[in-house]
């Protein structure tokens, strides 16, 4: 079987940490490149997190890109301490000193060169370091690629960071409208269908059990501090979702997700709605031209995806 090549831009947090474990440890996912940004920690420590991340995993020829560190608009970042830990890893203290060589942006357009139609970039964290990319190669070199999985953004349901936008499309929605307006072939994954990955302690336990693979431990306290995080969140939650995981599960697995087609578009404007996302649901939406429209995740097979999230992650390796 042909693997997946992928090009993950992240700002790993707990849950993009995750993700990246899934991604390594995916026997169908071949990881090219991982650009590390600010979001859930800043730059720095993201990227000080991926490159412990793929020291675990003895991928020393993953390329780390280091992506922007701060939004568009040069807005102050907050950091979420008491969900991700100090440093973004929950309870654990990654290394200090990066783990192979920080490489520059441009880095990214030689991968679009290298694999074109054979790549898909997955962007789970804030859009800013896929927008810069944009904005210096231009779209139709960063188009050369079929296409772009998101996470970010909710329709239907209330934001996680406002009561109208998520984290992510929140953290620089001047980036992810961007994006939106200059990436074709998108395809979004919002709350409505992330919020449903929920993996529970039982998996988890059911998970570490089997010691295959130096990710287990790690896993096990990450998603403790995730939890109890989520327990004050949410109260009765009986798990944590984890948003990240699902764009790249998604990969291999589309017929897990009901999709529509609509162009998505982000509140830039200050004030109570900035970072929601903006879409016609009405039976006849106005009419758009072919390359604006978006895919939007809307259903998830929730059963497949915790089988697969398990079967991944006690992958030995």
């Amino acid at each position: 079987m042909e693997r997946q090549k992928v090009l993950l831009f992240c700002d790993p947090g707990i849950d993009d940490s995750i993700a990246i474990m899934y991604a390594l440890l995916n026997p169908a996912l071949d990881v090219v490149g991982i650009v590390s940004g600010y979001g859930n920690v800043e730059q720095e420590q993201a990227t000080q997190n991926t490159a412990f991340l793929i020291s675990l995993a003895n991928s020393g020829n993953i390329m780390i890109i280091g992506g922007a560190k701060g939004p568009l608009s040069g807005e102050y970042t907050p950091y979420y301490p008491e969900i991700h830990g100090e440093e973004g890893l929950g309870p654990i203290k990654p290394p200090e000193t990066i783990v192979g060589e920080l490489l520059n942006i441009d880095e990214v357009f030689k991968l679009i060169e290298k694999y074109g139609e054979e790549l898909i970039i997955v962007d789970v964290g804030r859009a800013t370091s896929l927008a810069i990319a944009f904005n210096l190669a231009g779209e139709e070199i960063m188009n050369t690629v079929p296409y772009f999985y998101i996470m970010g953004g909710a329709f239907f349901v209330p934001g996680n960071v406002t009561p109208a936008a998520e984290a992510n499309f929140h953290g620089d929605p001047v980036a992810a409208s961007l994006v939106l307006e200059k990436a074709r072939n998108s395809v979004v994954f919002p709350l409505n269908v992330t919020n449903k990955a929920i993996v529970t302690p039982e998996i988890v336990n059911r998970i570490v059990a089997t010691e295959n693979n130096p990710f287990q431990p790690l896993l096990k306290a990450v998603f403790d501090y995730y939890f109890e995080a989520y327990q004050e969140l949410v109260p009765g939650t009986m798990g944590s979702p984890i948003h990240d995981v699902v764009p790249l599960f998604a990969l291999t697995n589309s017929d897990a997700f009901k999709y529509a087609r609509r162009r998505v578009e982000i509140e830039t404007k200050d004030g109570p709605f900035r970072g929601a996302t903006i879409a016609d649901f009405r039976p006849k939406p106005e009419e758009q031209p072919e390359e604006l429209l978006d895919y939007i995740a809307l259903e998830m097979d929730y059963n497949r995806f915790i089988e697969d999230f398990i079967s991944v992650m006690t992958r030995k390796l």
